[in-house]
């Protein structure tokens, strides 16, 4: 009963926006301790219906292109409007710690310092695509503690497009200045998945190369599928140094918003998030079960080294730990 207490004061203050709590739930979602896990999902049940009035923005792109400083100054741009803005950033983890390695709030110095603002640094504990294993989760709590605009930076790299794209409402690519080499270096399939492209470091010498690459980038969205039927991605020039373009590029996510409202895509788009946010735990915790299985963890390290030596082939050893798995985990009745 106590417990059930405890949660329902965390709860009550994360609500009243208190961040030292919302820190908490956080890192109560985060954990893997089979104890945590069923709290945490009893928290999230209690603030569920508090959820799902923020912007949410994912914000990927290579590494060195300027995620970090962009997010800062669009969180404090709109911080000082009177927004309140939280901050999910994904980071590659320790391969010895699993910790945070990129250490956002130093990244952001003044976001991490205003009132209105909640950075979350987070690692991707090595789940696919580099997002971090509770961010969906994490969302929830943001809004549950009031934050009207929830940002989410990706590593960047592998399927984090993917997966963060599935959980907003607003997907933005940053780019570097490069015109057709940049072109060359990035996928359709995430020019696909783009609400909108945005040329970041568009200032002082790099100007005229942004601009370059804009309208390489413009040209080519326009021979792609929009990913929602009545909008177009647009691809759009901004500084992070010297805030140009800022003020643009919020006014583009507010008009996506109210225009995915006016068709109804908004909601349906809320109900597919839910969606793919069900089946992807499912995905994890199937994986989790699977690596801790006694009956795979034993024969797993000899199988591994026999696939990488060329012995054995990866089908027929994924094969052999499915079985064991399988009959570990549905013993014949009778």
């Amino acid at each position: 009963m106590s417990a059930s207490l405890d949660l329902e004061e965390l709860a009550k203050r994360l609500r009243s926006g208190d961040r030292t709590s919302l820190a908490r739930a956080i890192t109560l979602i985060e954990s893997q301790l089979a104890s945590d896990e069923e709290r945490a999902d009893e928290l999230l049940t209690l603030l569920l219906p508090h959820t799902g009035g923020a912007h949410r923005v994912g914000i990927s792109g290579v590494p060195g292109v300027g995620k970090s400083s962009l997010i800062e100054a669009l969180g404090v741009q709109l911080a000082e409007k009177g927004h309140r803005v939280a901050v999910l950033a994904v980071d590659p983890s320790s391969s010895i710690s699993g910790g945070s390695i990129l250490g956002d709030k130093a990244r952001m110095n003044r976001l991490a310092q205003h009132p209105a603002a909640f950075i979350r640094p987070s690692p991707s504990d090595r789940t696919l695509g580099g997002v971090a294993r509770r961010t969906r989760e994490a969302m929830l709590l943001c809004e549950a503690a009031g934050y009207d605009v929830v940002l989410v930076e990706t590593v960047g790299v592998g399927q984090s497009e993917a997966r963060v794209a599935q959980m907003v409402d607003f997907f933005l690519v940053l780019l570097l200045p490069g015109g057709g080499d940049e072109l060359q270096g990035v996928k359709r399939g995430i020019l696909e998945l783009a609400t909108a492209i945005a040329v970041n470091k568009a200032d002082g010498d790099n100007r005229e190369r942004a601009r370059a690459t804009q309208s390489d980038y413009a040209a080519a969205l326009r021979y792609l599928a929009p990913s929602r039927e009545g909008w177009q991605p647009k691809a759009l020039l901004v500084s992070a140094l010297t805030g140009e373009g800022i003020d643009e590029l919020w006014k583009l996510i507010e008009s996506h918003r109210e225009a995915a409202r006016k068709d109804g895509s908004f909601d349906a788009r809320r109900r597919d998030q839910n969606r793919h946010w069900f089946w992807s735990r499912i995905e994890d915790e199937l994986m989790e079960t699977f690596r801790r299985s006694p009956q795979v963890s034993d024969r797993l390290p000899d199988l591994e080294r026999a696939v990488i030596e060329g012995r054995v082939s990866p089908t027929r050893a994924a094969r052999e730990l499915l079985g064991l798995f399988g009959r570990a985990g549905n013993p014949p009745t009778g």
